[in-house]
């Protein structure tokens, strides 16, 4: 596999990466748009380490000269909190993850870079709702959503599987991942930052199965998304017994 790696500090950035039998060439972040070029880079890796903000101009900046390539940050945990949907990466590495991890996610995001090359437009598009992964852009009724990387990867995982609920672990682990440590009230406060986002018109796409989970609801006949709690088969009706929501 032939990588770029965008950065101005090579020492450490990704030790696991020095551990792998991958060519590397490294470049400097302010050469990033013309060291990307080359059309035979399977992926290009951005230093997010240091500079969050430098490193967030740089891989707008990529994606705007037409890169077409995964593009992935390699971020400290602690700079987590500011990376987003705005910042058109792929996916993101943290700078402590082993060879394993960093082989794993590298291998599934080129192939599906390859998938997407011969599948067409990749675009989900339910209702007013436009979701390009591509992009990293969100719409709604033609209006862009200001949503952060995890409440979009949350809203995409949600709207790919229509119908379908999803309990709180299984989210974390979609979308959060395995060696995410924190708890599945994580996803709770997620659904209600997207739900307020949404809107209150839209804000019923998410649903709340009660005692199990959230899932996507798609818009009824006249445009409008339906209720959003929906009892679950196995539970009792509302009329014998109040219990909680999950969000």
């Amino acid at each position: 596999m032939n990588l770029l790696l965008l950065t101005d500090d090579h020492v450490d950035v990704l030790p696991a990466l020095d551990l792998l039998p991958y060519t590397v060439q490294v470049a400097p972040l302010t050469r990033g748009t013309e060291a990307a070029k080359d059309p035979q880079r399977a992926a290009v890796l951005v230093d997010a380490g240091t500079d969050l903000s430098q490193a967030r101009a740089v891989c707008r900046g990529l994606r705007a000269k037409g890169l077409t390539v995964p593009l992935i940050a390699l971020v400290r945990e602690s700079g987590l909190v500011a990376v987003g949907a705005d910042w058109c990466i792929d996916d993101f590495i943290l700078t402590t993850s082993g060879p394993a991890e960093v082989a794993a996610r590298l291998t599934m995001q080129v192939a599906r870079q390859g998938a997407d090359s011969t599948g067409g437009d990749e675009t989900i598009r339910i209702g007013d709702l436009s979701i390009d992964p591509h992009s990293y852009t969100t719409r709604l009724g033609g209006e862009a959503l200001a949503l952060t990387y995890k409440e979009f990867e949350l809203l995409r995982y949600l709207a790919q599987h229509p119908g379908r609920v999803f309990s709180r672990d299984q989210l974390l682990r979609e979308v959060w991942g395995y060696d995410y440590f924190g708890g599945t009230r994580t996803v709770d406060v997620h659904i209600r930052r997207l739900r307020a986002k949404l809107g209150p018109r839209c804000e019923t796409m998410i649903g709340t199965v009660r005692q199990v989970g959230y899932k996507f609801v798609s818009p009824s006949t006249g445009g409008q998304w339906d209720s959003l709690e929906t009892l679950s088969p196995l539970a009792p009706s509302r009329k014998s017994q109040s219990a909680p929501v999950l969000a």
